[in-house]
């Protein structure tokens, strides 16, 4: 049996492109008790009622995390808030806190209830725990190996087995992080993560004080203030945005203490996974684009049903990856690596190594495609047209305004132009669209010389 295939869905389009390339379920967070509650649309309770119920129509499911660790003050208001959730008949509840669990097992004992990746199941016994109150599914740590992956799996072969395979990772485990809330008061357990471990930090050589007191080396420090023994060199971090505030980090025998990780792709292991008989593969992301719901989907979706079907592994999948902004990949725990291998220690934002995410289709007529322009792209541009039919790979020879006169640059966002489907010798695949495909058609644009792919 196939392995779902999970999505994110920060967004109602989010969550309806993702379905559109091949997810068969999503997640997104209820307003208030999930992570990444600054950035989700579905604060508003009837936008998520609406999400579900066009989820369930489509023959898809829909998660609904509730997984912050919550204080005092939520509990109270806890069992309230969630009977309108309740009442959307999500597919199941993504939790974390063992109270807030209790609560909603005695109130709806028959809700389905998915172990939160927040909880940090790391070995079998956990899993069998909390098979005992009766969760259905267990959202295994980023921090396993596959080997310690597949001994889970065969412990409690009758429990649901969640892995994530592609996107952000933490400087922590699974999420459980302090230190947005320790450099600017912001608590990602609490749903406001500011990507602290991802910012740009100016290093500062320092000292150790007898004292223990970690101080600038420049300018000299008082001869009281002494070196010590304890590690081999000490540095003061100093963010661009805090001038003048200095944060110690050095490295002893535990490791490093501020990160910045690749980005978790795991697509070479689908098959591995899916033989071992994990019940879902999970995308992280909810607060990135439909065109990522959508590419990870159809990427994640070709490796699932070649897996299934017995076709050997394709690289180009992990290069159709390199089209979406990226911090650098890596396997993550999965395999032993260098530390070095997992740490992007260049740059902290994400970054397009292949492509560029251009246009969106949003109409056709008799002769063109109707492009809602994203970024610039031109004449002579290698473009790459992506539907849930397939992918096509075409040079363009002819644009037009709005005007229906031709230019040579669409300039970019705030822009709509139209790209001929006959002299673009599109007739082939745009020109036989279905309805449903062109809704959901994206336009990319090669910003380096790829190998010719298409995806059938």
């Amino acid at each position: 049996m196939k392995p779902e295939l999970l999505s994110p869905a920060g967004t109602r389009k989010a969550m309806q492109y993702a379905y559109a390339f091949g997810a068969d379920a999503v997640y997104a967070g209820q307003p208030r008790y999930s992570l990444r509650v600054r950035e989700n649309e579905f604060n508003k309770l009837e936008v998520m009622a609406e999400a579900v119920e066009e989820a369930h129509r489509l023959g898809k499911k829909f998660y609904i995390a509730s997984n912050i660790a919550p204080h005092n003050l939520k509990v109270r208001s806890y069992l309230k808030n969630m009977e309108p959730v309740i009442d959307m008949k999500p597919d199941a509840l993504i939790m974390s806190d063992p109270g807030l669990i209790m609560m909603v097992r005695e109130r709806w004992p028959d809700v389905p209830i998915h172990l939160s990746v927040q909880a940090n199941a790391v070995n079998y016994a956990t899993v069998k725990f909390w098979q005992k109150f009766g969760l259905t599914r267990i959202i295994l740590s980023r921090e396993l190996s596959i080997k310690e992956v597949a001994e889970i799996q065969e412990e409690c072969p009758d429990m649901e087995l969640e892995v994530f395979v592609h996107g952000a990772l933490c400087i922590a485990y699974s999420g459980r992080c302090l230190l947005s809330g320790y450099m600017n008061h912001r608590d990602s357990n609490q749903g406001n993560c500011t990507n602290a471990c991802r910012w740009d930090y100016k290093v500062n050589e320092a000292v150790q004080t007898l004292e223990g007191d970690i101080v600038l080396k420049n300018p000299p420090p008082p001869k009281s203030q002494q070196q010590l023994p304890i590690v081999d060199q000490v540095f003061l971090l100093e963010e661009p945005q805090r001038p003048g505030e200095y944060m110690p980090a050095y490295e002893d025998e535990h490791g490093t203490y501020i990160m910045n990780s690749k980005d978790l792709r795991a697509v070479q292991h689908v098959k591995t996974f899916s033989d071992m008989g994990i019940s879902s593969l999970k995308i992280e992301g909810r607060t990135k684009s439909f065109f990522y719901a959508a590419r990870t989907a159809q990427v994640y979706r070709k490796a699932i049903d070649d897996a299934a079907a017995g076709i050997e592994f394709n690289d180009n999948l992990l290069e159709m990856l390199d089209s979406l902004s990226n911090r650098g990949y890596t396997e993550g725990f999965f395999q032993r690596h260098a530390s070095e291998s997992m740490q992007n220690y260049e740059h902290g934002r994400s970054m397009a190594n292949q492509q560029q995410f251009v246009g969106d289709i949003i109409d056709r007529d008799e002769d063109g495609l109707i492009v809602d322009v994203k970024n610039k792209f031109g004449l002579n541009d290698e473009l790459e047209l992506m539907t849930p039919a397939g992918n096509t790979v075409f040079q363009l020879k002819a644009l037009l305004d709005k005007k229906s006169a031709s230019v040579d640059v669409a300039p970019g966002s705030g822009h709509v132009v139209k790209i001929p489907i006959s002299e673009n010798q599109l007739e082939d695949s745009a020109g036989q669209l279905s309805d449903y495909d062109q809704q959901f058609a994206l336009l990319m644009k090669s910003v380096r010389t790829p190998a010719q792919t298409s995806l059938a």
